[in-house]
């Protein structure tokens, strides 16, 4: 049954309701009076999942499905504040949270670094978010530099000797130690990713970026200076705790600095700037390796120190780059939040721009809602819904499916190509010159790729895309399974037919990744690729060509997950994602099937959610007796 409850029309009482979250959004002008004291709705939904809607509406005591829209006054719009229009001493109208700002912690002061207005770059508008851009982009490009670095340094000759896993013919114990220097980096990563979430609230973005670049610093000069494999292992788990905090930290820093219709593009540029800098990683070793004449131990060694001028040039520079507007008003500094906004907003830097007020007063609005919904915030909360007080929102699943997702990326096999390439192209027969020289290139076409990903995601949609690359590569693995068999027990010209076979489809697979799985946006895509880098060495040794159907069937078996669990979110605002994920099924094709009732229903608010000018969250009605007795 779908009811529409509408206040001061149906006397509903409001035990009837029970709010699980809320959302503020600033509605655009409809005319010229002012936007913020303009009477709207505040507008809250749950869609039943019963299919039966004859049955709902015969019984009066089932769960029903309800849109609770009640008249409210714009400055008002967040249901946690409760006051009227509020405004400075300048005239300016005010967003005035309705708990206070929390107290800072006191150990902050022993973290370098940290917002001081005083020591900003001379540059405004458009030319401080290139600056923001840039130096994102490098903080960016360095993990992905971290990431592709290892791929030439684990076949160097010297370096194997020195790690004692330099055994003729490989052993299962070598294979697994080799695998397991690489892995260790995300096990690094996860803790990382999960500390600089944390600490990214309690100390502000730019002192938590900092903090990563001298942790990566430390864990970059160990594992120049490694002498043994305990060493390497410990300078790789240190490393991979620095950079995982960067990687978790950074796109949040540089998406709430960026305009919102901006964000798509920046995160796009990320993407490139990522495998770039693995790209980069593998060409520079490919030169000392063939081209510089140095010894082993230099060809190996280098490499791993040339990311400490990443880092070196990240921490010159970062403490004049502007702190988040909205971890600014979150703590209270609303002052400085205004200042930054005048900075990137503005080619002038005007305090009184009406696009710095009106972005100041959603900030203001959204960060009200958080500080009462603190205990949302948490891990425990996201993953098992330990300590929220409604659980409608399913937050445990929504969670999950995200690390879920990352971990499937790297099941699809992505890091067999990026880590191993040259042993996978060593497979299909090719002499070690080649297969470097191959995967040198094939690191090109996988970061020429992602510039597809910027012109489909949106057009094309998530779901779409994320199913014809699971295809594709699925496909293209079992020619790389194909080709690979053939080469082995081929000679002469044969051998460079089927090699070719495997470079082709080996390039075909990678530009697909990129073009499609890549942009899955720290926890489980750690988790995934510390899996694969740990198990494919061994596998390559054990199951040799077979490694490659072995992925091929994780890819195919990826079809039907994605398919039955995940919803689409292209051009969908949140406000459909959270009616989706209020259902109660997990199935994708149940939980749409909601929208569709509410289209139905009401086409004129289904409109506004879809243009972002409605506010909306989930809300059951709990006590159906009630509304009959109303």
């Amino acid at each position: 049954m779908m009811t529409l409850l509408i206040s001061g029309k149906l006397p509903v009482p409001e035990s009837t309701l029970r709010i699980t979250t809320s959302s503020a959004t600033l509605v655009p002008p409809t005319n010229d009076s002012d936007p913020r004291l303009k009477t709207k709705a505040s507008v809250s939904t749950l869609i039943s999942p019963d299919d039966n809607d004859h049955q709902a509406k015969s019984s009066p005591d089932h769960s029903a499905v309800s849109l609770a829209i009640s008249p409210t006054t714009h400055p008002t719009a967040s249901p946690f504040a409760t006051h009227g229009p509020t405004y400075d001493v300048l005239g300016r109208l005010v967003f005035v949270p309705s708990l206070p700002a929390p107290s800072p912690v006191k150990w902050a002061r022993f973290f370098p670094g940290g917002y001081n207005p005083s020591l900003q770059l001379p540059l405004r508008g458009k030319k401080m978010m290139w600056s923001i851009q840039a130096i994102g982009g490098l903080a960016i490009m360095f993990y992905g530099y971290d990431q592709g670095v290892m791929s030439g340094v684990v076949n160097n000759d010297q370096f194997k000797s020195l790690m004692g896993v330099d055994s003729s013919p490989i052993t299962p114990r070598d294979s697994a130690a080799i695998g397991g220097i690489v892995a260790i980096y995300y096990a690094g990563s996860i803790f990382g990713g999960m500390l600089a979430g944390y600490l990214g609230d309690k100390i502000g973005r730019v002192k938590t970026v900092m903090f990563g670049c001298i942790i990566a610093t430390i864990g970059g000069t160990l594992q120049t200076s490694a002498g043994g494999m305990t060493w390497m292992c410990i300078a790789r788990v240190i490393s991979g705790f620095g950079t995982g905090g960067l990687n978790a930290i950074i796109p949040v820093w540089s998406s709430e600095l960026a305009e919102h219709n901006g964000r798509g593009a920046i995160l796009a540029f990320e993407f490139f700037l990522n495998i770039a800098g693995l790209a980069f990683a593998y060409w520079l070793e490919f030169g000392l390796k063939y081209v510089s004449g140095r010894s082993q131990s230099f060809i190996w060694r280098f490499p791993l120190a040339f990311q400490l001028v990443f880092l070196i040039v990240l921490l010159s520079l970062f403490s004049f780059f502007p702190e988040s507007p909205r971890w600014l008003a979150k703590v209270g500094r609303e002052d400085d939040a205004r200042q930054v906004l005048a900075v990137i907003r503005t080619e002038d830097g005007d305090l009184d721009d009406d696009k710095v007020n009106e972005e100041m007063y959603s900030i203001m609005e959204v960060v009200d809602v958080e500080r009462k919904m603190e205990d949302q915030n948490g891990y425990m909360a996201m993953m098992f819904g330990w300590g929220v007080a409604d659980s409608k929102m399913h937050l445990p699943r929504r969670t999950w499916l995200v690390i879920g997702l990352q971990i499937w990326q790297e099941l699809t096999g992505i890091g067999v190509i990026t880590v191993y390439a040259p042993t996978v192209f060593q497979s299909a027969g090719y002499l070690p010159y080649k297969a470097d020289w191959l995967s040198g290139v094939n690191n090109i076409f996988y970061m020429l790729s992602v510039l597809v990903a910027v012109f489909t995601l949106d057009r094309v949609g998530r779901r779409v895309t994320l199913y014809w690359g699971a295809v594709i590569m699925a496909i293209s693995l079992a020619f790389c399974t194909l080709g690979a068999r053939y080469a082995v027990m081929s000679s002469g010209t044969d051998t460079a037919k089927w090699g070719a076979v495997v470079a082709t489809f080996t390039f075909i697979y990678t530009s697909t990744f990129g073009a499609s799985w890549l942009t899955v946006p720290v926890l489980g895509w750690s988790i995934g690729n510390g899996i694969v880098t740990e198990i494919t060495p061994f596998l390559f040794n054990a199951i040799g060509e077979w490694t490659f159907l072995l992925f091929c069937v994780l890819n195919v078996l990826g079809l039907p997950y994605i398919y039955f669990l995940y919803p689409e979110t292209a051009c969908r605002s949140l406000e459909q994602m959270d009616i989706l994920f209020a259902q109660d099924s997990i199935f994708v094709h149940r939980q749409s099937m909601s929208l569709e009732r509410l289209a139905k229903v009401d086409p004129e608010f289904f409109h506004a959610m879809e243009t972002g000018q409605a506010e909306s969250r989930a809300t059951r009605i709990t006590d159906t007796a009630t509304e009959k007795q109303a």
